[in-house]
């Protein structure tokens, strides 16, 4: 037992954090293929994943009234589920949608710092992409709940990805010391996820090999059965 309330608390949302980040789900309505968001979440959720971002960017996408009614929408299929449902870039969209979280990638953090967007986040979960130790030692220091590290592999979701990384940077990152829940992001597949977990993460984000697959649940079960690979030993 430890004597310190306040590190026990740490610990717990550190812990909860590592089980919803084992199939993290992302995505918005430019990633699904024409097949609408909703559906496809609902299918995600029942093939096991375990954490969801509303990332409505790229071409097409929603803005606006448009933005935020699908965001309430999705959110409240996450709240059914018990899956916490996460927020890309905008602050205002966590607060008004009443978000778990908010995730804000390296880019994004020129016009605000990420500790003054934890501030607004009034106490939510706060992720923060990085690329390298560099960037995760800094991410620690603004106070981040959780790390995604990426690219894994080629993407073409983002049309302004950084060089691909790789699951070696996550091995440097644990290696360095970081020890906040890391999720690996970026082009992952069921066949690169394994990689990706025995170099450290404790998930997988995962965008179009669920959103543009002909059944997300499917789709999320593939993902799912790497953990529950015998041969596994993370």
């Amino acid at each position: 037992m430890m004597d310190h309330p306040e590190a026990e608390t740490a610990l717990a949302r550190a812990g909860m954090l590592r089980a919803a980040l084992h199939l993290y789900f992302v995505m918005g309505s430019p990633n699904c293929a024409g097949r609408s968001p909703a559906t496809v979440l609902d299918e995600a959720i029942r093939g096991g994943i375990t954490m969801f971002q509303y990332r409505e960017k790229g071409p097409h996408a929603r803005e606006g009234i448009a933005r935020t009614e699908l965001g309430r929408e999705l959110r409240e299929r996450c709240r059914r589920a018990g899956i916490p449902f996460i927020v890309n870039d905008d602050v205002r969209l966590a607060l008004e949608l009443e978000a778990d979280g908010l995730h804000v990638g390296q880019e994004d953090q020129a016009q605000q710092s990420a500790a003054e967007l934890r501030r607004l986040a009034r106490g939510r979960i706060l992720g923060i992409s990085a690329h390298n130790v560099a960037e995760a030692r800094e991410a620690v220091r603004q106070g981040a709940d959780y790390i995604g590290v990426g690219p894994m592999y080629a993407t073409a979701t983002k049309s302004d990805a950084r060089r691909v990384q790789g699951p070696a940077v996550i091995a440097e990152m644990r290696a360095a010391g970081i020890s906040l829940p890391l999720v690996g992001i970026g082009g992952i597949t069921p066949a690169g996820a394994r990689a990706v977990l025995e170099a450290g993460a404790d998930g997988v984000a995962v965008i179009t090999a669920i959103s543009q697959a002909p059944d997300a649940a499917r789709a999320a079960e593939l993902f799912q059965q790497v953990y529950k690979n015998k041969e596994f030993a993370g």
